[in-house]
C-alpha cells in the first residue's frame, strides 16, 4: 500500500514538473524569438539611415556641411 502511493506520488510529481517545464520554456521560447525580431527591426531601420546618409555624402561630397552634419549624426 505505501509503495503503491510512492508510485502514485512520484508519477504525479513528475508529471506535473513537466508541465511546468513546458509553460517555463514556452514562456522563454516566445521571449527570445520577440527580442530577435525587435533587433532585426531595429538594424533594419538603422541600415536605411546609414544608406540615406551615405547617399547624401556622396552627392554633396564637397560640402563640409554635410560631414559636420554625419559627425553629429554618428557621435
Amino acid at each position: 500500500m505505501m509503495r503503491t502511493r510512492i508510485l502514485w506520488f512520484g508519477v504525479g510529481f513528475a508529471s506535473a514538473s513537466g508541465a511546468i517545464a513546458q509553460f517555463v520554456l514556452k514562456d522563454l521560447w516566445t521571449d527570445r524569438t520577440s527580442l530577435a525580431s525587435q533587433v532585426t527591426e531595429k538594424f533594419d531601420s538603422l541600415d536605411a539611415r546609414v544608406f540615406n546618409l551615405e547617399s547624401v555624402i556622396s552627392s554633396n561630397h564637397t560640402s563640409p556641411q554635410v560631414w559636420l552634419l554625419v559627425a553629429v549624426i554618428v557621435v
